[in-house]
């Protein structure tokens, strides 16, 4: 898929990144994986992000990224399959190419390891990933990796490749500029945790799509929120986040990185196997998986 045919695919729909299962020992499930891809391959997603945030990339070695997104692209029948790349900015470059040689779609670029970084510094990590692939390259704008608008544009003109900007900053402001600067130039995706919580918001400003964490396991429900915002129908987006996002959130905020742990809780619940988060990560407590059990025996 060249990166003009992925923009094109971003711009129509509903994106979402699976969970990465693991087994009880803690390794990559591939089997159990693979069902679920196959499972949320029949709902209608324009593209799924392998080993993304939700993924847990953070959390992966380099050659279980690799395994990860080769395990996506032989389940999923016909969904587009954007890889997470990330780290530093060597170990970025290596594994951007071993990814296209994976067969991944494009890539995601996630945020450099722990250091701040100038707007330069930013720039040239970008411009190196970009410049060693052929793939399409959504950059992710969030935590220590913000990009301010003329760099992105700077970018932009140097890598014909950079074709998407995600953000997870929640700096509308920010964002609000470079849709203006940037116009037809990008496709722009909301990357918040629960995506929906801000998707009222985001589409106001020219973000028309987004990543969906709980289409890992109400897929149906995801897209119904997903139409009617698209629809502009604020009766169905505003029941659903009160009577669903919101009792989700209260659950999701009792931790640090629950919005993880408990996407893997929703799957386990939807009848897959996808196992524990890794460690540093901790999963919901057995009550409040209940919790979730019953809020989600409201909609099924």
């Amino acid at each position: 898929m060249s990166p003009e045919e992925l923009k094109r695919v971003l711009s129509r729909g509903l994106l979402s990144f699976p969970v990465t299962h693991f087994d009880a020992a803690g390794d990559f499930h591939e089997d159990s994986y693979a069902r679920h891809i196959q499972w949320l391959d029949g709902f209608g997603a324009a593209a799924l992000f392998a080993a993304g945030g939700t993924g847990e990339f953070f959390s992966l070695r380099k050659d279980e990224v690799v395994q990860v997104v080769r395990a996506a692209k032989a389940a999923a029948r016909s969904t587009p399959i954007l890889a997470g790349c990330g780290y530093g900015t060597s170990m970025a470059v290596e594994l951007a190419a071993e990814l296209q040689q994976a067969g991944a779609d494009g890539l995601l670029l996630l945020p450099h390891y722990l250091v701040g970084a100038s707007q330069q510094g930013l720039y040239d990590h970008v411009r190196q990933v970009c410049q060693s692939t052929d793939l399409g390259v959504v950059v992710y704008n969030r935590d220590n990796s913000i990009l301010q608008a003329d760099t992105l544009a700077r970018l932009a003109d140097t890598c014909p490749n950079l074709i998407g900007f995600k953000d997870g900053s929640g700096d509308v402001a920010l964002v609000r500029q470079i849709c203006v600067q940037m116009a037809e130039r990008l496709v722009y995706i909301g990357g918040m945790p629960t995506a929906e919580l801000y998707a009222d918001a985001y589409n106001a400003i020219g973000v028309t799509t987004y990543s969906s964490a709980v289409f890992n396991f109400v897929p149906d429900l995801a897209n119904r929120f997903y139409a009617a915002l698209r629809a502009g129908d604020e009766s169905v987006t505003r029941q659903l986040l009160q009577e669903f996002f919101y009792p989700l959130m209260k659950i999701r905020d009792r931790e640090p990185g629950y919005a993880v742990s408990i996407i893997k809780s929703g799957a386990r619940l939807a009848g897959f196997d996808p196992g524990s988060v890794r460690s540093p990560l901790t999963d919901l407590r057995a009550e409040e998986e209940n919790e979730l059990a019953e809020l989600l025996g409201r909609f099924s």
